[in-house]
């Protein structure tokens, strides 16, 4: 698929792809912080018929959103290149001694091969999550590392 970029002096960057059915959509990112969503008339391609102006907490919300099956399928596609490699979602429950601590407080990493990848709170995910990311209770970690890693980070998030 192709996406063109275009700089728009004093306002910021343009992107806008063609959809298989031909329609344009197009994302303007202003310096400000605030994104425009906009789709083109379709007879007269140089003109809107909508323009949606977001925030840029309501643009991360929708990105996330149209982004939480890339992480997925990206980790999919990573595990059947890699033998050995697997994928696990670990719960943060009640009375782990992670609900309210951070991730790095877990050196899930160091202490077990394997790596958090994203965790998913309220049916949105939050790919690679920072060292300072806390953890809540009904969080679902994803971890991915060998079978016995994964398991070592279940146990840690579960027992400490």
């Amino acid at each position: 698929m192709d996406v063109e970029r275009t700089a728009l002096p004093g306002i910021g960057l343009q992107h806008v792809l063609t959809t298989e059915r031909g329609r344009q959509i197009g994302v303007i990112s202003h310096r400000s912080g605030r994104r425009d969503i906009v789709v083109y008339d379709r007879e007269d391609p140089d003109s809107c018929a909508v323009t949606l102006p977001l925030t840029a907490e309501e643009a991360n919300a929708i990105a996330e959103l149209l982004g939480t099956g890339r992480v997925v399928e990206r980790l999919a596609e990573l595990h059947r290149q890699v033998e050995g490699l697997v994928t696990e979602q670990l719960p943060i429950a009640p009375g782990s001694p992670f609900a309210g601590r951070t991730l790095g407080d877990t050196q899930a990493r160091t202490r077990t091969g394997a790596s958090i990848v994203a965790v998913v709170r309220d049916r949105q995910v939050i790919a690679s999550p920072r060292p300072d990311f806390v953890f809540a209770v009904g969080d679902i970690v994803v971890a991915v590392g060998t079978g016995e890693g994964t398991a070592a980070v279940a146990r840690i998030l579960s027992s400490g």
